[in-house]
């Protein structure tokens, strides 16, 4: 019996140690929840897949693609974008809208809603856009009557919304971004955006970069758009530029080296995260 009590004594005795012992952990397992819980939720890993994707995607390139002259809507590689996601009707590269999604999803958990209002515009939309303004400023002379344009509007066959990689989000205000709700969103993309593969192309003109204005709401899928951009700079000759209306003075205003790459120096320097 006596034999029997030492035993129990010494069994509780060791209980309560590892007791006391897992105790002492547990706030410092609360301390690691904690923690786990404020660390940014916005990540993605599966962002290097995309770049992984489209580095060995053959990209069916031509010059009629890159100066938006090709009809998007029925073309395998773009995609119509969900309503509870635009505005209106929008088309997007299908790789670009899969990243789209999945930041649309991150910046929910922060209560940021991201809605596109323009997507992919092809040469015969965007001649559309540029006559209308072309009529607009009417009374100004031509060469003035374009650079009025060239404030947020591209010449077709320049812009980046042919390529299906760019998107203008929430809204076409500046204004809009700069207060409240339209802060917070601006804050977040400027924060998170880049790991998901999107870039604001055209910031302030501080650092010396020309072009259109600064436009807060324009975001570009800069994996694919840089391999756009790089295919245009090698084949894109300013004859190209043409079939509407002021397109002889694209070569007076350096269409080319000032607009199509008056891009920010962080979308210029990118790499690609994969080989």
């Amino acid at each position: 019996m006596i034999r029997y009590l030492r035993h129990l004594k010494l069994v509780v005795f060791n209980f309560m140690q590892q007791l006391t012992i897992l105790l002492s952990f547990l706030p410092l397992l609360a301390s690691c929840q904690n923690t786990s819980n404020t660390e940014p939720k916005q990540t993605n890993p599966s962002f290097g897949l995309f770049e992984k994707a489209i580095n060995n995607d053959t990209l069916n390139i031509s010059k009629d693609f890159i100066l938006g002259k090709f009809d998007y809507k029925v073309d395998s590689s773009f995609v119509k974008v969900d309503s509870k996601y635009a505005t209106k009707e929008i088309y997007l590269n299908a790789f670009v809208y899969r990243a789209f999604l999945k930041m649309s999803e991150a910046a929910k958990k922060d209560s940021i809603d991201l809605k596109i209002i323009s997507g992919t515009r092809n040469f015969y939309e965007q001649k559309a856009i540029w006559d209308r303004k072309w009529k607009t400023y009417n009374e100004l002379s031509p060469l003035n009557r374009a650079k009025k344009i060239l404030q947020y509007s591209s010449m077709p066959s320049t812009s980046r919304h042919h390529w299906g990689t760019d998107i203008d989000l929430n809204s076409l205000n500046n204004s809009y971004f700069n207060s409240g709700k339209g802060l917070k969103t601006y804050q977040w993309l400027k924060t998170y955006a880049n790991s998901f593969g999107f870039y604001q192309v055209y910031t302030n003109k501080n650092n010396g970069r020309t072009g259109y204005n600064e436009e807060k709401w324009h975001w570009s899928f800069v994996p694919l758009a840089s391999k756009y951009l790089e295919f245009y700079n090698s084949n894109i000759k300013i004859e190209d530029i043409t079939e509407f209306q002021g397109s002889h003075l694209a070569k007076d205003l350096h269409i080319i080296e000032d607009y199509v790459n008056g891009i920010s120096k962080e979308v210029k320097g990118y790499k690609q995260n994969t080989p």
